[in-house]
């Protein structure tokens, strides 16, 4: 029994852990969202993003409103997306996406997990130019007719669809530049974004071992939880 309760109280605990990290990143993107749009979500297009997120992880409306009440406070610290360059062990190519309000804290700390797995930082555009940055949004799929919907969709941008009919959900994959065409007209059309999010997808793959692979598994489950980084992207497979 007391084996069994631990193992729910780690699970509970890790449940927790995750959900503490998307709201802190949620938070963040308030932040960056209100300095450079307004604290108005009506006239600012990336703030209503960040409040579709912190509904799709159940994030309380009063946290959110919190958000925007401190990123509307001039003395309020600047945060800022950063993205760091570098190979993992067994030259893998990586993206490390971050938000910070201290750089110089931040890429030591990224330095310092590069060097711990035997990878190694690099300079910008190193490898960025082995991914191709993508959009992404969820939306709820009810009522919609999958040919019409894709023939409508692809003058904004779409370029794949992926319907999850078990979920009653639709994944629409778009240029990064075509992110503010893609949401509007998704508003436009009264049709529910319950996501979006910014990817970057490899353009090669790189095979691992399984020996390779939990080597960069481990160099990435330290750099997540960090409370600077927002997302790791590889080409492994």
């Amino acid at each position: 029994m007391g084996r069994v309760f631990e193992k729910r109280k780690y699970v509970m605990f890790a449940r927790f852990a995750k959900m503490a990290k998307q709201f802190t990143k949620i938070g963040r993107d308030i932040a960056i969202a209100v300095k450079a749009g307004g604290p108005d979500p009506d006239s600012n297009a990336r703030l209503r993003m960040c409040i579709q997120n912190a509904r799709a992880v159940n994030m309380p409306k009063t946290n959110v409103e919190a958000a925007i009440k401190r990123a509307s406070d001039k003395d309020m610290a600047n945060y800022e997306e950063v993205i760091y360059e570098g190979y993992a062990p067994h030259g893998v190519p990586v993206l490390v996406e971050c938000t910070s309000n201290n750089p110089t804290r931040t890429v030591a700390n990224i330095r310092m997990y590069f060097d711990r797995a035997e990878g190694a930082l690099g300079t910008k555009g190193s490898v960025a130019f082995m991914f191709e940055r993508k959009a992404l949004f969820k939306i709820s799929s009810v009522g919609l007719n999958h040919e019409e919907t894709e023939f409508e969709l692809i003058d904004f941008g779409a370029e794949e669809f992926t319907w999850d009919d078990e979920h009653n959900e639709l994944i629409i994959q778009t240029p990064f530049t075509d992110f503010g065409h893609m949401q509007k007209a998704l508003e436009d059309k009264k049709i529910e974004i319950k996501e979006s999010s910014k990817t970057f997808i490899p353009t090669t793959t790189k095979h691992l071992s399984d020996a390779e692979e939990a080597d960069l598994v481990a160099m990435i489950d330290k750099m997540e939880e960090d409370d600077d980084v927002v997302a790791v992207y590889h080409n492994a497979r």
